[in-house]
């Protein structure tokens, strides 16, 4: 088993490095062990589909250049599933009420396992 917090930490420089060289906003990230939630704003000319492909491309390529060994302990070796959800802020749903959802991901449990559950702090 890996221990995480050196590629969390590197996976939250790199997804830094990547919404300031396309000019994206990231007002919040979170885990609960499994996966990463993002808050994140960009440019009109980005589809949310697009802003979506670039992070995971561009950090998973990243990963793998800095940390090979984590390849092996992988489901598939793949960092990212093909999958996501994308969902947007409306009156339902205000940026303050997803912004919270995130910051509260994972039980008590997975937080301690994953040793973080906020990634970035904005």
């Amino acid at each position: 088993m890996l221990k995480l917090d050196k590629y969390i930490n590197n996976l939250k420089q790199i997804i830094h490095e990547i919404s300031a060289r396309y000019w994206f906003e990231i007002d919040e990230m979170g885990t609960d062990g499994d996966h990463v939630h993002l808050f994140a704003g960009a440019a009109p000319r980005y589809a949310p589909s697009r802003i979506m492909q670039i992070l995971k491309s561009i950090s998973a390529r990243q990963m793998f250049q800095s940390h090979p060994e984590i390849k092996k302990e992988l489901w598939g070796g793949e960092f990212w599933s093909d999958g996501g959800y994308i969902g947007t802020v409306s009156d339902q749903a205000n940026a303050e009420v997803v912004k919270k959802y995130i910051r509260e991901q994972g039980d008590h449990q997975e937080k301690v396992q994953s040793n973080q559950l906020r990634l970035f702090k904005f």
